[in-house]
């Protein structure tokens, strides 16, 4: 009964606090891991370069949620 009404209390703090409450919650189960967090950083670094370099394309929402809908439909 105490999980059901500290729902009910969550949903209804603004969405930056629900951010926050989410994001806590998370890193307790998940510790974040800092040199893990690097490499990230590194990656989403080179994909930006790759990207303002012209050197990928671009997919839309709608066509990767077509694809995974198409995928799972299967």
């Amino acid at each position: 009964m105490k999980t059901k009404k500290l729902i009910a209390e969550a949903v209804s703090l603004p969405v930056e606090e629900r951010a926050l409450l989410v994001d806590s919650l998370l890193r307790s189960l998940n510790a974040p891991e800092p040199a893990i967090d690097i490499k990230w950083v590194a990656v989403a670094k080179e994909r930006l370069q790759q990207l303002r370099a012209g050197e990928v394309a671009t997919i839309s929402s709608e066509e990767v949620f077509k694809k995974i809908a198409t995928r799972f439909q299967q």
